[in-house]
């Protein structure tokens, strides 16, 4: 997967930084954001909130609708005021506050065999149900494949066992983590990072 350039990588950061305080002071998802280089391109993405290393807020889009300035400040906008799991970010927590942005590469099908820890998230779909838990899950919770594969299942609402039946399906991708407290995780691609 092509890794962006660090001004590329500071750019989707401090949009997706604007749009969070935008979004805690004002109630609603910034109106203007870049639409040229890279912001000009269609890519799934996740922004995730931390305050304090505690989960705060995360939403994403699994394919880009949209283009990336407008995905990220949506996305965003979204993880500090509408994650169901959360209350709304307070404006007191911005002093506090650490970004992660995760560009997606498109989702393939994939074995359960296939699935390689720190190097793909997993999508899991039967039905009307889908759960998706990003790569850096896996690492940061020291899960196994067979544990990675349950908790995606849980996260669609399915039985921990569903990956092994056929009607479900299983998808992988990989990401690119953008974020000021990024820890980086294996990358197949490039084992020097």
């Amino acid at each position: 997967m092509p890794s962006l350039s660090e001004e590329d990588r500071t750019a989707v950061l401090e949009l997706a930084r604007q749009a969070v305080l935008h979004a805690v002071c004002h109630e609603r998802p910034l109106s203007d954001f870049p639409t040229t280089g890279i912001f000009a391109e269609r890519r799934g993405l996740f922004v995730t909130l931390h305050v304090e290393m505690k989960l705060r807020g995360c939403i994403g889009m699994i394919e880009g609708s949209a283009n990336l300035g407008e995905t990220v400040a949506r996305c965003a906008a979204d993880a500090a005021l509408h994650d169901p799991r959360f209350s709304r970010l307070r404006r007191e927590e911005m002093d506090v506050l650490e970004i992660e942005v995760s560009l997606l590469t498109p989702p393939q099908p994939l074995r359960p065999d296939e699935v390689e820890i720190g190097i793909h998230g997993l999508l899991v779909e039967r039905g009307t149900r889908r759960g998706l838990l990003l790569p850096q899950v896996a690492v940061e919770h020291r899960l196994s494949r067979e544990q990675f594969l349950a908790e995606t299942c849980t996260k669609a609402g399915l039985p921990r066992e569903a990956w092994r039946e056929p009607e479900t399906k299983l998808f992988g991708f990989q990401c690119e983590v953008i974020g000021e407290a990024h820890r980086p995780f294996a990358q197949k691609e490039s084992p020097r990072q």
